[in-house]
């Protein structure tokens, strides 16, 4: 089956392109959730006038994400907690501490935004990439140090919530 697609739908295509998919692809996933529309001429004239307010909606998306982008590769977020033998972490940092921390430095991000394969379980300094926009890549520096080294070195630390 052949459809239009109205919004960008991962591993398949953007706003706009016209896809063959599966029958019940289209039918079960993409038309009850309004991601596409089956293919008619009345239907290209309305992707049509979509696509030229998308557009220009997602032409002001990318510039304020763009903005975002280089405030994050300045920003470092520096992350105490509790260390055993060899560096190794008691805990690890998720996606949801560095986004917690992200917050407290006035970035609203959601913590499934933060791409991180795993949990950071060792000390040390790590970049970490964050999804504000599918066009534009992100990378904030992480730093982990041991609880009581954040304190001599006199930066502000994020700790963790239950000790």
């Amino acid at each position: 089956m052949e459809v239009i697609l109205r919004e960008h739908v991962e591993n398949l295509g953007r706003r706009g392109d016209v896809v063959k998919v599966a029958n019940g692809y289209a039918r079960n996933f993409l038309l009850p959730r309004k991601l596409a529309l089956v293919v008619n001429d009345q239907n290209r004239r309305q992707i049509e006038r979509e696509r030229k307010v998308a557009e220009a909606h997602e032409l002001a998306e990318r510039q304020d994400a763009e903005a975002m982008a280089i405030k994050l590769a300045a920003a470092e977020i520096v992350m105490a907690r509790r260390v055993g033998e060899h560096e190794a972490l008691y805990g690890s940092v998720t996606g949801a501490d560095i986004a917690e921390a992200l917050a407290g430095k006035g970035f609203e991000i959601e913590k499934r935004k933060i791409v991180l394969p795993e949990p950071l379980k060792q000390l040390g300094e790590f970049e970490v990439a964050v999804k504000i926009h599918h066009d534009v890549p992100a990378h904030v520096k992480v730093k982990i140090v041991a609880l009581g080294a954040a304190k001599s070195e006199g930066e502000a630390t994020t700790t963790p919530a239950a000790e």
